[in-house]
């Protein structure tokens, strides 16, 4: 062999070797990709190849982040069409067009037809995560042929489009994987319906499941947190041509998503980052109750906060009084009165303030008409019902109009819009009657209150001698200024004596569910059939009065799915009581730490429980409107619904954060000895990584079915952290689950939750991840990293301490028990 042949082999070899290991960011029709090659874009960001989801061994080809530990796919070709095998090739054919074949069974797995055939036709992947045919003669690189941005699976990028090209008929729709095992579509999508006012609607099956609301120049008019920050800016499109919205972030070193997911039903939006390796949880809806589509019916308003939290429209009153009560409001509301629309008793308009706008199905537009236009012609057409801006920016503009029924309406607690709703004479006159009685009666009361609080300083003063008198009429002050005085602020109902004496049937013994660290629980009933569970602190102790008006102040503000709700309170002479919603399970620890119940709580229901807990402590810490640190999450403070949906309860120690503070200091270290977090215990610092810590001692009791404290082990004195830390360095994990836990799940979901809760326990809480980790490290298959030492690995008579008060109680369903020791 000559010279000359040498060097060309060795050239080629040479060829082959780069591409096999400096990754390009395009092929030409000469290239393919297949299993073990990608193409990776030219700034790094995202990469192309062939890969299997969660445990399956099915092959997609999908795109992902390329320099992300956890691997985060955001497209997949063949998502409804797996490969079986490792034969697939990615290729351009004869006519251009992208192709994926099998090659074991010859057949057309997946293919991206582009509009135009090219001449030479090039397949890129872009910085933007985005994968497109262009022709490689057409100098202007934007000229794309086919582009993925078009075919979204469950993933929004920025830059994707969300919505309709009315040209070429093309729907950019998203719908979520069917699991994590399984990226085809599942029944979950989130699309643009084209009204005459376009709106993004989530589907659940073929059932309408959230709705944005109408695009109001700013923002979608039911996501009022949905505004130009320094992160993101949107845009929303609405012309002949095309209706779509998308978002973008203002640094390209951002790296931002928004998920469809099938597991809990919710649209998250997740921000990557880079200094905790974990992906943030930025926004996610629907965000409570209130966003459920359509939940309080025709001209029902729905109030997060209030008590139901369905109320009908000023001048309008439930369709069915009798199905009403029982909190079923999908019937709605109709008018008391019935509009004129004609003689000389002519209709007018009552307006509403800081709406999310009803359902546009029904509704007309024009972008260059005057409010009062808009007043005018909704008024001449009787079935018109409702009118508003179109565009809110620069002081609103445009004309926006409702027929029918006004659907799935919700109060918002900012950022919401004015709506004139169509109204008879009669109830306008009754509107502003309403009005001046309502300042009348502000009147009365303030010089009422003036009166009594005169009252109440002198009797004070004149008793001021007599000590017990004294602490009664200081708990009443500082109940007065901290709970009445806030009344209007947290809209929070206040229950009367009498009402709660008959629920309880005067607080008899066989009402009592248990007895918590500052007074005893009961079940009632209230007069229409709704069960409450009463909170009644104890008369003889000013123990718990702090912790008391702690919890009114914080869980009325709070709103979330896994966290118990707070219906009102009842502050009359010496009764300070908490009324919430009735919890038919009573609390986790009596399911867990019992053999007979134990063995009716499998590990599928554990597990959708260990969830929900975990996401009820990452909306306290992150996305609730104060950051709150619990301070006492236990077994016993999780409260399960008839379903066995979980709820985090008691409030009573939490203390709240500002958003840019990270760590708290007290003096009077309180909670539960055995959920404490170290740093928390002995020097009194408290974080959101010490409630990380006490949800790592949840998670192991829960998989295991054993408590931390009281843990016996007949070869050892450790306790349960000491003992799963002890399996899990000898590679034995899977000894420390609890035997009465099915077979049906998975072990590497099992084993998952203890690696999960070794990450919780750490000693540093630094070490430990924050909630928002916790929540994707559950909800994934990625890897995890090696657990570092926990935080106290005690023997069982290292520290002879009451886990609770010092009364023992059996588990109640909103137990309060708490230790005060003095920090070091």
């Amino acid at each position: 062999m000559d010279l000359n042949s040498i060097l060309f082999q060795g050239t080629i070899l040479l060829l082959l070797f780069s591409w096999c290991t400096n990754a390009a960011d395009s092929i030409t029709q000469s290239q393919t990709i297949s299993e073990g090659r990608t193409l990776v874009s030219a700034g790094g960001s995202f990469e192309l190849g062939f890969f299997s989801p969660g445990s399956s061994t099915n092959r997609y080809l999908g795109i992902w982040y390329k320099n992300i530990p956890v691997k985060t796919v955001v497209w997949v070709a063949n998502r409804r069409n797996p490969i079986k095998d490792l034969s697939g090739v990615l290729m351009i054919n004869n006519t251009g067009n992208l192709v994926l074949l099998s090659q074991n069974t010859t057949s057309i797995v997946w293919y991206a037809n582009s509009t135009k055939q090219a001449s030479n036709p090039i397949v890129q992947l872009l910085d933007s995560g985005n994968l497109v045919i262009r022709d490689g003669n057409d100098r202007n690189s934007g000229n794309y042929l086919w582009q993925s941005f078009d075919f979204p699976t469950d993933t929004l990028l920025p830059g994707m489009k969300l919505g309709w090209d009315l040209k070429s008929g093309l729907v950019r729709t998203l719908s979520a994987w069917k699991n994590w095992d399984d990226p085809s579509p599942g029944d979950f999508t989130w699309r643009m319906e084209l009204h005459e006012n376009p709106e993004a609607v989530m589907w659940k099956g073929s059932e309408e499941y959230y709705r944005s609301g109408p695009w109001n120049g700013l923002r979608f008019s039911g996501a009022p947190d949905l505004r130009p920050n320094p992160v993101f800016k949107f845009n929303f499109v609405s012309n002949e041509n095309e209706a779509y919205y998308e978002y973008l972030t203002s640094d390209k070193f951002v790296m931002s998503r928004m998920v469809m997911n099938q597991t809990n039903y919710s649209r998250q939006r997740f921000i990557w980052i880079e200094a905790d390796s974990t992906w943030s949880l930025y926004a996610s809806v629907p965000r409570d109750n209130c966003d459920s589509y359509n939940l309080c019916g025709p001209f029902g308003n729905c109030i997060i906060g209030d008590s139901p939290i369905c109320q009908c429209l000023k001048g309008f009153q439930p369709k069915s009084q009798q199905t009403w009560n029982p909190m079923n409001w999908s019937q709605g509301c109709v008018r008391r009165t019935q509009l004129s629309c004609q003689g000389k008793d002519k209709d007018g308009f009552l307006k509403f303030g800081g709406l999310k706008l009803p359902d546009a199905t029904n509704s007309w537009v024009s972008k260059n008409m005057s409010i009062e236009e808009c007043r005018i012609k909704c008024l001449n057409n009787c079935s018109c019902m409702a009118y508003t801006n179109s565009d809110i920016r620069g002081g609103g503009s445009g004309c926006a109009i409702w027929y029918g029924n006004l659907i799935d309406i919700r109060q918002l607690s900012a950022g919401g819009q004015d709506l004139y709703v169509r109204m008879p004479a009669s109830e306008l006159g009754e509107a502003k009657d309403e009005q001046k009685t309502r300042v009348i009666v502000k009147v009365i009361v303030a010089v009422t209150a003036a009166i009594i609080s005169g009252m109440l300083l002198i009797a004070y003063l004149i008793c001021k001698s007599r000590t017990k008198f004294s602490e009664k009429m200081e708990n009443n002050v500082i109940i007065d200024r901290s709970i009445k005085s806030q009344r209007e602020d947290l809209e929070l109902p206040l229950f009367d004596l009498a009402t709660i004496e008959k629920a309880t049937d005067n607080f008899s013994s066989n009402n009592k569910l248990g007895e918590g660290g500052f007074g005893p629980v009961y079940k009632g009933t209230l007069i229409d059939g709704q069960e409450i569970a009463i909170k009644r602190l104890s008369q003889s102790s000013r123990q718990g009065l702090n912790e008391f008006i702690t919890e009114v102040i914080l869980i009325a503000k709070l709103q979330h799915r896994n966290l118990v709700r707070l219906l009102g309170c009842c502050i009359q002479g010496e009764e300070k009581m908490l009324i919430y919603e009735y919890m038919a399970n009573k609390s986790l620890d009596s399911f867990i730490f019992d053999q007979a119940k134990g063995k009716i709580l499998p590990w599928s229901k554990r597990f959708h429980i260990i969830n929900g807990i975990a996401r009820g402590l990452l909306y306290l810490h992150e996305d609730s409107r104060l950051r709150i640190i619990h301070r006492d999450l236990k077994a016993s403070n999780v409260l399960l619904d008839s379903d066995m949906n979980p709820k985090i309860s008691d409030f009573g120690l939490a203390r709240t954060f500002e958003r840019n503070q990270t760590e708290g200091n007290t003096n009077r270290v309180v909670g539960t000895y055995g959920y404490m977090a170290p740093e928390y215990a002995i020097d009194g610092l408290f974080s959101v990584k010490s409630d990380v810590f006490s949800f790592g001692m949840l998670l192991l009791e829960i998989v295991s079915g054993k408590k931390n404290r009281g843990f016996n082990h007949p070869n050892h004195s450790l306790n349960l952290i000491g003992h799963a830390w002890k399996l899990w360095r000898e590679g034995r994990p899977l000894e420390l689950i609890d035997v009465y836990s099915d077979n049906s799940c998975t072990l590497p979901e099992m084993l998952r939750c203890i690696h999960v809760s070794l990450l919780c326990v750490q000693q540093l809480p630094e070490d430990r991840p924050n909630m928002s980790s916790v929540v994707m490290m559950l909800g994934s298959e990625s890897l995890l990293p090696e657990p570092k030492e926990p935080g106290f690995l005690i023997g069982k008579n290292s520290l002879d301490v009451d886990s609770s008060s010092s009364k023992h109680q059996s588990s109640s369903t909103n137990e309060i028990s708490f230790t005060q020791l003095e920090a070091r």
